[in-house]
């Protein structure tokens, strides 16, 4: 919960003290809890010079502060005090009514004297707030106020050590070791010249009082600055009551039980004392006369014709003028002023005078400010058109800013030059600034869109100039892959950056930018290539099937394969896995560094040579615990680089080789079907059976040549029935449905052979009879291309099997879950 301040008034304006709130502000406090623990600050000094505001930031409290846009006035009536929140001990801030403020006049300066003498009979710690411009003046500095209360001190109260803390506001360029001599010694000289009491003739000032100094930045103009002073003062404030603190040899104390009661005497002895009530040197009439003259003036000013259109004027636009105009104005109700107050006091007078062009000045400076914001507008406006169009032109950037912003610049301090008026010393550095800031802010942006649509140009030439050749080395799978993408990448790469260093060497970068620029641009070129690859190997079994269907489907010279009995299809297989497999160890893991690795050599050794197939449970995890594919990472890669782990590479050779057995099955179905078909001739031990037993019969015909001529007739008479019923067509779908077929056709076929023969003998041929095409299911039956094995197609790539073997002329394909066996007339096919 954040710690209240508790303010309260402690003595009102009429002078009137406020016991019962000083009653319960101790009670709210706990004051009375703090013994001699505790602490009393004050703060004094001129009207409006910020004293609330300096407490309120110095100690965290929330006395009322003057509102700026209000005017100057009087915010501070009485003496008010609050606790400083998180101070330890604890302490008391007391805001005092400021001095030589308008609202009591020149004459009443009682009420001044009496709190400043209050407040230093009370406190511990007096902070003095003056204006740096006032060191060295008599009433700004409060030289007879002081001289005043230290001479009613020594006499009503005896000495307790009170620590003066001047603090100078607004300090100049002046520095801090010539002013604090000067208010040293000025403090020395109030004190040597104060009449004593018979009692403190000799005694020094130090017994009395402790001087330090601090100086603070302007509130108004350098806020940020004066809060960090500020905190920095307020670090002296935690144990100021320690030895060595800001009250560290205080003495007299009055022990927080009777710190109340203790004020209430202190102040009722004050207001008894009547040596306070000294009037004021002042001349009076001089006093009201030259105010009245003053506001008089002031007020024909707000009402005049000629500012009112001057400031109508501004509000539209720059004005071409405006200084003369504005200082023609001002020097007319000055001169006025002058002329109507002369034969007063020359003090008086000229004091009015100051307020008078101080406050019309605070007047018009709106108006002045309104016309340096039009002309930094237009500055800002005019360096934009500038710099586009030298930019259009062809222009380099660098010096296009340069040239544009000396333009702008320059425009702006000449219009700066003409709004300046005679009666202030207006400073435009800051609009100025402002306007740098704006224009560099600009041109950054111009800057960085120009650079980022360099970057985009050149990463799109890099994007196009690297995805296709890489997809296309990708694809090819070669020995060279990752050695011809990498000289391609460094080509296209060099070539790039060469091309942007030179394109934005106009824009002066430093060497860090540009070094950092060209870096993301090969940065860029590599992931180009990188997501290449990675996509190419998302799609790698698409590539490793097409890589297998070419080799083992064409030839050398790219032409279909026929496949006939002299077709060595264990050798193709292999050729075309190897194929693939070098597919696959090639998009395994990018390899933009020229770093050896061992990815194709441990595929071959375990995919190749070894097997993948796991029988059981119990030889799984003998066969994981040796296999070297059985891990997430390559050896020799990293794994940002690695595209296939090794695991991954097993699992797709498995479903590779599942998915690659039925073009090899129907490879080999259709070399057996050929050699059926062209193997007519017995064997040749039944020929040499045929000869051997024949020979009888063999010689019997060669003897008896009508046996000749009767074997003749049967061969043309059977080759004529072989042709006319299709026999080895119909036998090709078996025996017996060839023995059926034959027998149901064969009288029919005979009778229409002899019909044939009798026409032809008596000279009148028929016509002849459609002949019965081919059977329809033998030749699709020869054309066929089996389907697929569904079932297999559905089993878990986990646990297909790739190999399948020839054992006693059957060919077998084996899966865990699955066993089909086809007998045919093969020859012997070892596992690939």
């Amino acid at each position: 919960m954040e710690e209240d301040c508790c303010a309260t008034q402690l003595i009102y304006g009429d002078g009137q003290f406020n016991s019962s709130g000083l009653d319960r502000f101790v009670k709210e406090v706990k004051l009375a809890e703090c013994g001699l623990s505790y602490a009393v600050v004050a703060i004094m000094g001129p009207q409006s010079s910020g004293k609330s505001t300096l407490l309120n930031h110095l100690f965290h409290t929330k006395f009322r502060e003057m509102d700026a846009y209000s005017g100057r006035s009087q915010t501070t009536k009485g003496i008010w005090i609050a606790k400083c929140v998180g101070i330890e001990p604890c302490t008391i801030a007391m805001d005092l009514e400021g001095t030589d403020g308008r609202e009591r006049g020149e004459d009443d300066t009682t009420f001044e004297k009496q709190s400043a003498l209050f407040a230093l009979a009370v406190s511990d710690i007096v902070l003095i707030n003056m204006w740096c411009h006032d060191i060295g003046r008599e009433q700004a500095a409060n030289k007879p106020l002081l001289k005043t209360v230290f001479q009613v001190m020594m006499r009503l109260f005896s000495p307790r050590k009170t620590t003066l803390l001047f603090v100078i506001r607004d300090k100049t360029k002046t520095p801090f070791e010539y002013l604090e001599p000067v208010l040293r010694e000025d403090i020395q000289k109030i004190w040597d010249g104060v009449p004593k009491p018979q009692a403190h003739k000799s005694t020094p000032f130090s017994d009395f009082f402790s001087v330090e100094v601090v100086a603070l930045s302007s509130y108004e103009e350098k806020e940020e600055k004066f809060k960090e002073e500020v905190a920095q003062l307020r670090q002296r404030f935690f144990h100021s009551i320690s030895p060595g603190g800001l009250a560290g040899d205080r003495r007299g104390v009055v022990p927080a039980t009777g710190f109340s009661f203790s004020a209430q005497q202190i102040w009722k002895v004050i207001k008894e004392n009547k040596d306070l009530d000294l009037p004021a040197h002042k001349v009076m009439v001089a006093t009201v006369r030259c105010e009245e003259i003053a506001n008089q003036k002031f007020n024909q000013l707000v009402f005049d014709e000629d500012w009112f259109a001057l400031e109508e004027a501004v509000q539209k636009g720059p004005v071409q003028g405006f200084g003369k105009r504005l200082s023609s104005i001002l020097g007319t109700y000055l001169s006025e002023y002058d002329m109507e107050a002369v034969y007063f006091d020359e003090g008086v007078r000229n004091s009015k005078r100051q307020l008078l062009e101080s406050k019309a000045l605070d007047f018009v400076y709106p108006a002045y400010t309104t016309m340096l914001g039009h002309l930094r507008s237009k500055a800002l406006e005019d360096f934009k058109v500038r710099l586009e169009q030298s930019l259009n032109k062809g222009g380099e950037f660098a010096s296009s800013v340069r040239t544009s912003t000396q333009s702008s610049m320059l425009e702006f301090d000449k219009g700066c030059a003409d709004a300046a008026i005679q009666q202030a010393d207006w400073d435009a550095s800051r609009v100025r600034e402002k306007l740098k800031r704006d224009i560099d802010a600009h041109a950054s942006s111009v800057r960085s869109a120009k650079l980022s649509e360099l970057n985009i140009n050149y990463e799109k030439q890099l994007s196009a100039s690297l995805t296709g050749p890489v997809e296309a080395l990708l694809e090819t799978g070669g020995k060279d892959t990752w050695t011809s993408i990498r000289k391609l990448l460094n080509r296209e790469t060099e070539v790039a950056v060469s091309k942007f260093s030179a394109a934005v060497a106009g824009f002066e970068l430093d060497k860090d930018t540009s070094t950092k620029m060209t870096q993301n641009l090969r940065d860029y070129a590599r992931n180009v290539v990188e997501k290449k690859a990675r996509e190419e190997a998302a799609n790698i079994m698409i590539h490793m099937k097409d890589r297998f269907s070419t080799v083992f489907n064409y030839d050398s010279d790219s032409m279909p394969r026929v496949w006939t009995g002299k077709d060595d299809i264990r050798s193709i297989t292999k050729d075309a896995r190897s194929a693939s497999l070098k597919l696959l160890s090639v998009m395994a893991a990018i390899r933009l560094e020229e770093k050896p690795d061992n990815i194709e050599k441990l595929l071959f050794s375990s995919l190749m040579d070894g097997t993948v197939t796991v029988s059981s449970s119990q030889d799984g995890r003998i066969a994981a615990s040796t296999d070297p594919l059985a891990s997430s990472t390559w050896e020799e890669v990293s794994s940002k680089d690695t595209l296939i782990t090794p695991v991954q590479c097993k699992s797709l050779w498995r479903q590779f080789k599942a998915e690659t057995e039925y073009s090899v099955t129907q490879a080999i179905s259709a070399q057996e079907a050929h050699k059926r078909s062209n193997n007519w001739l017995p064997p040749p031990w039944a020929i040499m059976a045929m000869i051997v037993l024949g020979f009888n019969e063999f010689m019997l015909l060669l003897k008896n040549p009508l046996y000749l001529m009767v074997l003749f007739v049967v061969f043309l008479i059977s080759k004529a029935l072989w042709v006319q019923m299709d026999i080895a067509g119909e036998f090709q779908h078996g025996t017996l449905s060839g023995i059926l077929s034959i027998s149901s056709r064969f009288l029919p076929t005979v009778m229409d052979l002899l019909r044939k023969l009798a026409e032809e003998a008596q000279g009148n041929p028929a016509p002849e009879a459609p002949r019965r095409p081919v059977s329809v299911a033998s030749q699709s039956h020869r054309n066929e291309t089996p389907p697929p094995n569904t079932i297999s197609s559905s089993i878990p790539e986990s646990s297909v099997s790739s190999n399948f073997s020839s054992l006693d002329g059957d060919v077998e394909y084996s899966s865990p879950p699955l066993r089909q066996r086809r007998p045919t007339n093969v020859q012997e096919v070892e596992p690939l």
